[in-house]
């Protein structure tokens, strides 16, 4: 059944109403909203961007204080627990020896306990003990078999401090089972405070079981150095307590998304004011080196708190009237870009889908009004000479082709939009708020670089230092009776117990590898398993090398660290361990510092937390300066040093600290350097910068967006449009002219389509009525041929 005609008018307004919710007009609606959007953000957020009086770096830089701290305090936790368990594991598996000899092997090797005691445990009688007296009443040995009864504890002294108590069986056959007790004290190894810091561990409750820094009231001269400790005592408590609240959320919670670089709870916090100074702090827990892989250490429920005073800086380093200035600048040149796409391009567009519509319904009184420019000019001229052929009208413009066509298409005028809104967002892109030049980077972001960039020097140094410890307390166990098959299991124990090594192995006097574990030896001149050597080596009376840890290469893709320490009764044999390079870089990478490579004493890089070539030198000729400058003695050692640049690269902060303390280490006379972009941080300058940058990104962004959905959706059917209108006009009545999209454009042509079918059925009527309409002619005589013809 045919639709009525009133059913049919219906249809035909609701396509095209439907037509108008796509088209042309929601890319500049969309644009107008984002260029408002833009003005507002611009208005309000350049005004902040210097408004805390401490800027968000110095926040963030003790953070990751705090977070070194927790990695050091846990690290030295594990460390302890893996040592004795692996000390008591090798006494376990010799012959049974005396409860002194068991201490005077512990202290002799490790320095890290404060006290060591062995007691037996049935009777609870105190066997032996050295250093400080050890809570063993603290110690309940009827729990012991329960599971966690071995586990660490904390206890309380008298006097105030917490003791860490580490609980090791040795059992041998025949003899009453035996308990080892190795107490150490919470304070962290190897964290280089500087000036005006404290630190402190706190349990689970708030409560401060250890802290360095603060000095004691009766260590200070005056008053008011009284009255500042005791105000710093409170403000740590006061951190102490909001810390170890924190420290119950979940990372993922805690932790703002994207920072990374630490797995557990940490942050900064911010306290009160004294004599100008603010004091603020970071926080972190101890957790796993993996996610969600828990440790002897986090199971403790510690959290790590540093504190520091840093004077505010009242200045505001922008003033609001910029972010206005800017705003109003692209009010006015967003109004005239829309202004220019409603007037020239919107608005004519719209005109002809009216006169199009128009013509289709037969309303051919009246001439088209033709747009002036561009494509839509010359598809109002097509209509025009449509309108006349329908009235039978024929005119040049019918004969001759198409008339005038305007010179300025859409397609121009989208890119005077594009560049309109290219001049405000060009200068904030590339121009406008560049910080290298006025940057000013926070005194204490320099501090923190180089005590950081310390304590990490003094944590690779420590590491190497067990490492050498835990091949003399192997040593000190494989005697002259101990076959190769047992030297194997001690040492791929020990292998196992520590990821430090890649190969661990016992080496004759003569080069003779009498056992090994992981992988083959690369010390030179050494000799495959069972074969002789030559007895060439580095040190003397055949030891391997000279010193108890070097470096054993020159050259090559990676260096080998390796060291040594003597068995006795063996005339010369040494427990070897070679290190990982791989164990080192894990040790660098700590968030914050930026690249850190660790060098030689001839300053050539052996180690870094990115990626870098063994043995090549520092990157840039400051940096080899720094190195070499900080490696100077000053009084009895070097010190850390920091510093920043200034170039046209950039500004850059950079710091450098020397292995300072004993032990094996102590030789390789090695240097840790850090060094990272100013812009990366925080600072106020910079973050004004990143602010400029991203409104200038943003306005390029909502510009192509909108002119390229114009250019795609408008513009190119709109040109398409126009040729097909023109050939219709100069008579191609073949093509049939299909819309694209139901909007504006789809609309014309879908006119332009109904036009076409109305010329061609007029050209049939024409057509029918010259062939029916003649009357009938009456027969008449034939005319007579001319002469001459037949």
């Amino acid at each position: 059944m045919a639709a009525s005609p009133a059913k049919r008018r219906h249809k035909v307004r609701r396509r095209a109403d439907m037509s108008l919710l796509g088209g042309i007009r929601p890319p500049i609606a969309i644009l107008s909203a984002l260029l408002l959007t833009l003005a507002g953000i611009t208005a309000l957020g350049f005004g902040r961007a210097g408004e805390e009086s401490v800027p968000k770096a110095v926040m963030t830089s003790q953070q990751h204080f705090a977070e070194d701290g927790a990695v050091a305090m846990r690290a030295s936790i594990d460390e302890s627990a893996a040592d004795l368990a692996r000390t008591a594991g090798l006494f376990n598996a010799g012959d049974p020896a005396q409860p002194d000899a068991v201490v005077d092997k512990i202290g002799s090797v490790y320095q890290k306990w404060v006290g060591t005691a062995v007691v037996e445990i049935s009777s609870g009688k105190m066997l032996a003990a050295r250093g400080e007296n050890v809570p063993v009443t603290a110690i309940d040995t009827s729990k012991l078999s329960e599971k966690d009864g071995l586990s660490p504890r904390m206890v309380r002294l008298a006097n105030g401090e917490t003791r860490l108590l580490s609980l090791q069986l040795l059992s041998w056959e025949g003899q009453p089972q035996q308990l080892l007790i190795a107490s150490s004290s919470l304070r962290f190894p190897g964290i280089s405070l500087g000036k005006f810091r404290s630190i402190a561990v706190i349990d689970s409750t708030g409560r401060i079981l250890s802290s360095d820094g603060i000095p004691e009231s009766e260590q200070v001269l005056t008053e008011d150095q009284r009255t500042g400790v005791e105000r710093s005592k409170k403000q740590l408590k006061a951190f102490a307590e909001v810390a170890a609240k924190r420290a119950e959320e979940h990372p993922l919670k805690a932790n703002v998304p994207g920072e990374g670089g630490y797995t557990g709870v940490s942050g900064s916090l911010r306290g009160g004011t004294f004599q100008g100074d603010r004091a603020i702090a970071g926080y972190a827990a101890l957790t796993g080196p993996e996610p969600g892989k828990g440790t002897v250490a986090t199971s403790l429920g510690l959290t790590v708190v540093a504190m520091v005073d840093v004077a505010e800086d009242p200045t505001r380093v922008t003033d609001p009237l910029f972010g206005l200035l800017a705003a109003g600048a692209l009010l006015l040149i967003g109004a005239l870009a829309v202004g220019v796409l409603l007037g020239t391009v919107q608005r004519p567009l719209l005109r002809l889908f009216l006169e199009s519509r128009r013509l289709t319904r037969g309303d051919l009184t009246r001439p088209v009004r033709v747009p002036r420019h561009g494509e839509a000019a010359r598809i109002g001229q097509a209509l025009e000479r449509l309108r006349r052929q329908l009235l039978g009208e024929r005119s040049e413009a019918d004969t001759a082709g198409a008339g005038r066509r305007g010179r300025i298409g859409a397609r121009a005028l989208l890119v005077v939009c594009g560049v309109l809104l290219l001049a405000w967002s060009g200068p904030m892109l590339l121009l406008v708020n560049r910080a290298d030049a006025t940057a000013v980077v926070p005194e204490q972001v320099t501090n923190d670089q180089r005590e950081r960039t310390d304590t990490l020097s003094d944590r690779v140094r420590r590491s190497l230092n067990e490492g050498h410890a835990d091949l003399v307390s192997v040593a000190g166990l494989l005697g002259a009776r101990t076959s190769p098959e047992d030297m194997t299991k001690v040492l791929d124990r020990t292998r196992n117990e520590h990821g430090r090594y890649r190969s661990l192995y016992v080496r004759a006097a003569d080069g003779t590898i009498l056992a090994r574990s992981g992988e083959s030896p690369r010390l030179p001149d050494a000799p495959k398993d069972g074969e002789k050597g030559d007895g060439k080596d580095g040190g003397k009376d055949g030891r391997p090398f000279a010193d108890d840890i070097a470096v054993l290469n020159d050259s090559g893709t990676e260096p080998v660290i390796a060291s040594y320490a003597e068995l006795s009764g063996r005339d010369g044999s040494t427990v070897v361990g070679e290190f990982r390079i791989d164990f080192i870089n894990s040790l660098l990478k700590r968030p914050g510092l930026g690249e850190i490579r660790v060098v030689d004493a001839e300053r050539r890089v052996l180690g870094g937390n990115s990626g870098y070539l063994a043995f090549e030198g520092l990157p840039s000729a400051r940096l080899d300066e720094l190195a070499a400058g900080t490696g100077q003695k000053t009084g009895l050692s070097a010190r850390a040093g920091a510093v920043v640049y200034r170039d046209g690269s950039g500004v850059q902060v950079a710091g450098a600290a020397p292995f300072v303390g004993g032990g094996a280490a102590k030789s390789l006379n090695w240097m840790v350097v850090s060094w990272q972009p100013a812009a990366g941080l925080a600072i106020p300058e910079y973050s004004l910068q990143n602010r400029t940058v991203l409104a200038g990104l943003l306005g390029i962004t909502a510009a192509a967006a909108c002119l390229g959905w114009l250019h795609i959706v408008v513009v190119r059917p709109l040109r398409e449009v126009a040729k097909q209108a023109e050939s219709l006009a100069g008579g191609d009545r073949r093509t049939v002219l299909y819309p694209r999209h139901h909007d504006e454009v789809g609309a014309i042509a879908r006119s332009l389509e109904l036009l076409r079918q109305q010329v061609l059925e007029q050209r049939k009527r024409d057509g029918a009525g010259a062939t029916a309409a003649p009357a009938p002619v009456p027969p008449q005589a034939p005319a007579q041929a001319p002469a001459g013809r037949n």
